[in-house]
């Protein structure tokens, strides 16, 4: 049987080896999914030791994507525009790197939630490894401004320069013009917000005003269940209307699973089936 995992450190939280589980199960499979604790120094032994036990590949999460990019030998082109990975296949003794958040974000939007990305304002809260990962996806979504958000803005920056600079950019960035903002900056109001930050999952302040948001905003947490609750609630205190990341954590994980097994699973049904059992 052929093995998968989910690295981070915490990791107890995750609902990705049930995800994987039931997209097993749904397109029959033979897999076994889990999760493994991965110190914060031990990154490069845990690829070593999936390497030599036959492990097929792994996703990660935090605080691990911009050093499981730096260990590939290989990524694929949103990887390395993002620099950060959170999908691996492990190939012939080499770790092959790859990036499905922006993929799954998107489609979580534009497909679950039935908001359409093309022409729209759209603001991104946060420079770290999740907004780099979405960033190149959000462009090509074919919105009309995208502003990106962080309280160190020098970050923000870099990432927007990587983007503008990268060739398979420029016919997005001919019709989305693409900035960067410190969180004191007033970049008007926005039809969709994403929260990309860890505010959420620290207990931050908010990190925006209520000025940020267009009538009826759709309001984005990447964070799923309480971790995401105070932004959300927030945010419908505004009249927006709002959204946790779980849609994206189930359409990211069907990526993956497309790229390990080549089979796309039904993500739409499975996403239905763990809203419903919340």
């Amino acid at each position: 049987m052929d093995h998968y995992f989910v690295i981070g450190n915490p990791i107890a939280h995750s609902k990705s080896p049930q995800i994987h589980a039931r997209f097993a199960a749904l397109t029959a499979q033979e897999m076994h999914y889990d999760r493994q604790l991965v110190p914060l120094d031990g990154l490069a032994a845990a690829l070593q030791a999936f390497i030599s036990s036959g492990v097929r590949g792994c996703n990660v999460t935090v605080p691990f994507k911009f050093e499981a990019f730096a260990a590939a030998a290989q990524a694929s082109a949103r990887a390395q525009l993002a620099r950060a990975a959170n999908t691996l296949v492990f190939k012939d003794g080499l770790v092959l790197a790859d990036n499905t958040d922006g993929l799954g974000l998107v489609r979580d939007i534009q497909v679950n939630a039935g908001q359409s990305l093309a022409g729209r304002d759209v603001l991104l809260l946060g420079a770290g490894g999740a907004a780099a990962g979405v960033l190149a996806p959000l462009l090509q979504a074919g919105p009309r401004r995208l502003v990106v958000m962080n309280r160190t803005v020098s970050k923000a920056q870099d990432l927007v320069q990587r983007h503008r600079n990268h060739p398979s950019m420029t016919a997005s960035l001919a019709q989305t013009e693409l900035t960067a903002l410190d969180l004191q900056g007033d970049a008007g109001s926005f039809d969709v917000v994403i929260n990309a930050t860890a505010s959420s999952l620290n207990g931050a302040d908010i990190p925006i005003g209520a000025g940020a948001l267009q009538p009826a905003a759709l309001v984005y947490d990447m964070m799923y269940g309480p971790a995401a609750k105070t932004f959300l609630d927030w945010a419908a205190a505004q009249g927006a209307r709002t959204r946790d990341g779980l849609g994206m954590l189930v359409e990211q994980a069907a990526e993956s699973f497309l790229l390990w097994r080549g089979v796309r699973p039904p993500s739409a049904q499975v996403l239905g089936e763990m809203r419903d059992a919340k």
